[in-house]
């Protein structure tokens, strides 16, 4: 795919959803109708914006900080909020709840995995080292504490063939890999996927390629880059603001990247200066398609 470290030019990012989000995140592509997913955390609130309407429609308000949503397989929407997981009736706003978290103060990112159990994690408003946790919440409702000594829990990606996991805790400024096992959902060998102390920002959302590439979205360090399945830097999307938090394929043939960004604890020149603070971005046609968002299995029991 292209040529190594080369560089997508800021021009093609364009301003499609969002107003002043103090933390966009969590975007995601709904096949089902055409519609990306994504949350602004500090608001509660839940979006779906609809590319053809060109419609950006609010979901939900939810009475606590909501981190990250998801598809389920039958119906509704599952999302991590507050300090657990829940199942969220698009028609109603309602919630069910489904776990709780024990460690941290909120839901941070999370992601379904293949075989459909979501993955979520939580930080703590300090970013007390260690503090926080990785959690799986199984199908059937049961939730794993998978790791237990994480500070800021961020994104999460698998490869195409389900044999790998990645995951961002951003203080340690490195992407991670376990290898995976999509029958158990266990992870074993963590090891270093990437180091990142040398490139401006810090890990935070992930998406993966069809051909196995990681998009790994730099906080305060206005891109989205791409690593080979080696570790390989061989791509860059400079963009035209530095307070990127997420990324996703999407698009009719998933190959379009949707950034979503933040404005929270900016000053009036910053706002000025970065007019787009705060919006979901979209670069079309980023050359490589994207892989289809996997959902929760759980059932969706009254959502709809």
């Amino acid at each position: 795919m292209g040529n190594a470290k080369g560089e997508r030019p800021v021009s093609k990012a364009e301003v499609v959803a969002g107003n002043r989000a103090l933390v966009g995140e969590s975007p995601v592509w709904d096949e089902r109708d055409g519609s990306l997913l994504w949350v602004d955390i500090l608001r509660g609130e839940v979006h779906r914006f609809r590319p053809r309407e060109d419609d950006d429609r609010l979901v939900a308000r939810l009475p606590v900080p909501v981190g990250a949503v998801a598809t389920c397989r039958s119906s509704g929407l599952v999302v991590a909020a507050g300090m657990g997981f829940a199942l969220l009736d698009e028609a109603s706003g309602e919630l069910t709840h489904l776990a709780t978290a024990g460690r941290g103060d909120r839901m941070n990112d999370a992601r379904c995995d293949p075989a459909g159990r979501l993955w979520g994690g939580t930080l703590t408003l300090e970013h007390r080292p260690r503090a926080a946790a990785l959690y799986r919440l199984a199908p059937d409702g049961r939730l794993i504490t998978v790791l237990d000594d994480v500070t800021l829990s961020n994104g999460l990606a698998w490869s195409p063939d389900g044999t790998r996991m990645y995951y961002a805790d951003t203080v340690t400024e490195r992407v991670d890999v376990f290898d995976f096992d999509i029958e158990t959902g266990g992870v074993r060998g963590r090891r270093t996927f990437v180091d990142l102390h040398d490139t401006p920002g810090r890990p935070d959302g992930l998406a993966m390629d069809a051909e196995g590439g990681l998009w790994v979205a730099m906080a305060r360090g206005g891109t989205v880059r791409r690593f080979a399945p080696s570790g390989r830097l061989d791509e860059v999307v400079d963009l035209p603001l530095p307070y990127v938090t997420s990324c996703a394929f999407g698009g009719e043939r998933l190959e379009d990247l949707f950034v979503t960004t933040l404005c929270a604890g900016l000053g009036e020149a910053e706002l000025a200066r970065y007019p787009e603070a705060g919006a979901v971005l979209r670069i079309p046609n980023i050359g490589v398609a994207g892989l289809p968002a996997a959902r929760y299995a759980g059932t969706s029991g009254g959502a709809r």
